[in-house]
């Protein structure tokens, strides 16, 4: 493996991507990095310093949104969703998940080469390639991040292997407005040294009170997933062709479950299912 892998990396999206301002115009882009190659949870003090708060561990009830209510606006409106999905999202820690993943067979060996380069290597987004990786569940914990006044700023969601410990996801959560836009959409960043992976998802509700989450990909200010990196003393930032879906919804036995496609373009990369379930009192 090259020694300045990362480095690399940079370079490249630097080059494809648009210098920002992150004080200023593309303040919606600001997000949090971490300062070494291993991701893990290390990101979580800096980010709270930078906003003059603090980070909270171990809140009863600690969400990923504080009141979905707050994404309400044409075309949705949180009351209208099934108080179970409505609770995972306000109250996270409160439930436990399994995971199941099935990768098309032509994608699958990219991803176990960005696994083996990057996900596991840095602990984060390294998404599971074999089915035994998620065998025995995966953990998940809440830390919030609030600001000088108490106020929830983002909740990091941090996953890992029950089995081996391993980070597979730490993300930053959040809600914002995008430029031009209607609603605030569910904001996720993923923080990485010197830079990050966002996403922004357009939530809308069904009739039957289930939750979609979608990313179409709509262009530089619209939903869809960005790569932002500091490199020589500035920002740059591009959209990444990554299209992702969330189905969020009660089973005919009433048990919570979520549907997750992530595509490259319109071609369909991996699948992740969720069982969600309340953890034992």
């Amino acid at each position: 493996m090259p020694p300045n892998l990362d480095l690399l990396t940079r370079k490249w999206w630097r080059s494809v991507g648009r210098r920002v301002d992150l004080a200023g115009e593309h303040a919606w882009l600001n997000a949090p990095v971490a300062a070494g190659s291993v991701v893990r949870d290390g990101w979580l003090a800096d980010a709270a310093a930078r906003i003059g708060g603090e980070v909270r561990e171990s809140v009863p009830g600690a969400g990923l949104v504080d009141d979905f209510s707050s994404l309400d606006g044409p075309g949705f409106a949180a009351a209208d969703l099934d108080p179970r999905v409505r609770s995972f999202y306000e109250h996270t820690s409160d439930w436990r998940m399994e995971v199941w993943t099935g990768w098309t067979p032509i994608f699958w060996p990219g991803g176990e080469l960005i696994s083996r380069l990057f996900g596991k290597r840095v602990e984060q987004l390294a998404v599971p390639t074999r089915p035994l990786d998620v065998a025995r569940g995966m953990d998940s914990r809440v830390s919030l991040i609030v600001d000088a006044g108490g106020a929830q700023w983002g909740a990091a969601w941090l996953r890992t292997l029950r089995s081996t410990g391993e980070y597979v996801y730490s993300g930053c959560y959040s809600h914002r407005l995008l430029p031009g836009a209607d609603r605030r959409s569910v904001h996720v960043a993923f923080p990485l040294e010197s830079g990050n992976v966002q996403v922004f998802l357009r939530p809308e509700v069904d009739p039957d009170g289930s939750l979609w989450l979608r990313s179409p990909g709509e262009g530089f200010g619209g939903n869809g997933a960005y790569v932002v990196i500091e490199d020589g003393g500035a920002t740059y930032a591009s959209s990444a062709p990554i299209h992702e879906e969330f189905h969020v919804y009660l089973d005919g036995e009433g048990v919570l479950r979520t549907d997750h496609e992530l595509r490259l373009w319109s071609a369909a990369v991996v699948r992740l299912h969720y069982k969600l379930e309340p953890r034992p009192s």
